[in-house]
């Protein structure tokens, strides 16, 4: 029995191996299908964390289509003077030269949160309830923007759960914030398919049951392709940007 989902990130590895012999035994089986065939398998397309509006984005860009949400989630949601409902939510804040940090986003997120901490969050069952730390998190590809968002967050005294994205695989959160940091393709600091790449953007994202919230400057979306494969995956962001209400910073 092999048991697991290959649309997650693989364990973190710092050895260089020969083509394909980092591949797992399961994307090894499924090839260049994104989910298990039916005659191969059995996908477990139920989703018990996210709320409709979120999985709904989720499958349709990574999961073919495949994947619903427990009817139950549709109760979910947060309530507060700033960032509130369900769904997706698409932060833009301009800014320039920044490569693994961006002092512009932290303080937006450290906005929002203080914000939220004076809501509340409803649950599956549809009882409210005063909302908590425990019921947010920040997720980035850096460890640089995890500790500048730490350092603000200690600054006024907030418990809010801070790491990068591998850290926050298989955990949950209510609100679920995911600063790119990266101010424009010119300044990735690796190759674009480590920011782009489609498995970290499922996992970041994925982790909300309530709103999934995008942070990052509206030039990443204009970043520049060399391939085909880079297409797809800067075509990903923009389809979140497209299908997310949008806040602009100036």
């Amino acid at each position: 029995v092999l048991l697991g989902d290959p649309l997650q990130l693989a364990q973190v590895s710092q050895g260089t191996h020969p083509l394909h012999a980092g591949t797992s035994v399961l994307e090894h089986l499924l090839g260049e299908e994104q989910t298990v065939p039916e005659d191969r398998g059995i996908f477990l397309n139920v989703s018990y964390r996210m709320h409709p509006e979120i999985c709904e984005f989720i499958s349709d860009a990574v999961y073919a289509g495949r994947l619903r949400s427990a009817e139950d989630t549709r109760n979910q949601a947060v309530h507060s003077t700033g960032i509130s409902g369900t769904g997706l939510r698409y932060v833009a804040i301009p800014h320039d030269g920044n490569s693994r940090e961006s002092l512009e986003e932290a303080e937006r997120i450290v906005s929002d949160i203080s914000h939220l901490m004076q809501g509340t969050v409803t649950d599956k069952h549809g009882l409210t309830r005063p909302m908590q730390p425990a019921d947010v998190i920040v997720v980035t590809p850096y460890n640089a923007q995890r500790r500048r968002i730490s350092k603000l967050l200690r600054e006024v005294d907030s418990d809010v759960r801070v790491g990068t994205v591998d850290k926050f695989q298989g955990q949950e959160a209510y609100v679920v914030f995911y600063s790119m940091a990266t101010s424009s393709g010119t300044n990735v600091p690796r190759d674009i398919g480590f920011i782009f790449e489609q498995n970290r953007f499922n996992v970041a994202l994925s982790r909300a049951r309530a709103l999934s919230v995008l942070v990052c400057s509206p030039q990443l979306l204009d970043t520049s392709c060399r391939s085909t494969e880079h297409t797809a995956l800067v075509n990903l962001l923009c389809r979140y940007a497209e299908l997310s209400e949008v806040e602009v910073t100036i």
